[in-house]
């Protein structure tokens, strides 16, 4: 039982890196990004903004710390993902996804002074080479001819975004209950993503996408941050981190279904690269230098 929950998130995960590419043509990306959070703040708001006013004087000193990784987290993150699915494939937006651990590894080892591994580096080489062909189309001199498409760059910068959120969520170690905190981030979203809605274009909500909306702030901005936390309580921070591995594979599944989005060689072989990097830094742990014995 205690595995459902980490497997719920990241499948909730999935389901909305698909849904992210069905609000292309039915609803502007600044709206989605912004009706989301608006509606996960008016759902939390009955239940936690009591306790949040509450623990103010705990929280206050936070607040600078809070803002960026609402910032980070919740509306670069998050929002990003709509401006790319014009722009790209479901399954490259999942397959990209799955370097966040490896950046959030990376960024842990610089800035938390977690040991370098050999998993790490030949790791990270893997993951590397494997999204440079879900990128490139599986042809790397046209990469190094035109570029990167922009859908696949903002989904790199979403994803470097929240591997950031990851590392300083650790670095900081707020003593700040969990709901409270995802609160808080989702009012900072809300309050950041407000002048990119204003001054947008509007579609309006309406039969066709109140049910993508309510899907992502249901589903992906409440339930499955909720079972993620869950999972870590239960299985520990490094043992739930794996079952991320899964969401390149549930998104490709899922947009195959829904989207009927065809799976090429260079998919293939770039997912699982990639796939292959993220487990090797996860699992190969030989450091690269022994740490000297003091004498």
């Amino acid at each position: 039982m205690q595995y459902a929950f980490p497997l719920l998130a990241v499948l909730f995960w999935s389901a909305n890196t698909v849904v992210n590419k069905m609000t292309v043509g039915v609803i502007f990306p600044a709206e989605v990004g912004f009706y989301r959070w608006v509606f996960a703040g008016v759902l939390f708001t009955p239940f936690i903004l009591r306790s949040v006013l509450r623990n103010w004087p705990n929280i206050r000193p936070h607040l600078l710390r809070i803002f960026v990784l609402g910032v980070l987290g919740m509306a670069i993150y998050q929002s990003l993902a709509y401006f790319a699915a014009p722009k790209t494939s479901a399954t490259n937006m999942g397959i990209i996804l799955s370097l966040m651990p490896m950046m959030s590894l990376g960024m842990a080892i610089v800035a938390l002074g977690q040991r370098l591994t050999m998993g790490a580096i030949f790791g990270a080489l893997c993951s590397f080479l494997g999204v440079l062909l879900v990128v490139s189309h599986g042809d790397l001199s046209t990469l190094m001819q035109q570029g990167i498409n922009m859908g696949d760059a903002m989904m790199l910068i979403a994803t470097l975004a929240y591997a950031l959120y990851s590392t300083l969520l650790k670095y900081w170690q707020m003593e700040i209950p969990a709901l409270q905190l995802l609160y808080l981030q989702i009012l900072v979203a809300i309050v950041v993503l407000f002048p990119l809605f204003w001054f947008s274009e509007k579609a309006g909500l309406n039969s066709a996408n109140l049910p993508l909306v309510l899907f992502a702030c249901v589903f992906a901005s409440i339930a499955a941050p909720l079972a993620w936390m869950r999972a870590i309580r239960s299985l520990g921070p490094s043992r739930t981190a794996v079952f991320f591995n899964l969401m390149p594979v549930l998104t490709i599944i899922i947009a195959a279904l829904v989207l009927s989005e065809r799976l090429a060689l260079y998919h293939a072989l770039g997912g699982g690269l990639t796939l292959f990097g993220v487990v090797l830094s996860e699992r190969w742990t030989r450091p690269l230098k022994k740490q000297t014995e003091a004498v």
